[in-house]
């Protein structure tokens, strides 16, 4: 992919959920809640600190992760829905 997000950003796909409950009824679209677990797909360089030095990502391409549920910013990128996530929006990486 073309697009570096800056500083601190991740750029994330989001992981889709079932559409079933566990008692097998399939849930639409409309009533789905939107998922909060994706996968990064691009990582800026790094925030700076006060003396300039760039401090490092802790995450990298390719880790799943979890992130709060208004965190972020939806676009839309090369006809994907992605999201940019600041690094102290996520919650974990996903082993």
């Amino acid at each position: 992919m073309s697009f570096t997000p800056l500083h601190d950003r991740v750029l994330v796909r989001r992981i889709e959920g079932d559409a079933k409950t566990s008692g097998g009824l399939i849930i639409p679209d409309t009533a789905r809640e939107k998922p909060q677990e994706g996968e990064i797909v691009a990582i800026g360089a790094g925030a700076k600190d006060e003396d300039g030095k760039r401090i490092a990502m802790d995450v990298k391409t390719g880790d799943r992760i979890l992130f709060g549920k208004w965190s972020g910013t939806e676009i839309k990128l090369y006809g994907e829905d992605l999201m940019i996530i600041k690094e102290s929006d996520i919650l974990g990486v996903m082993a």
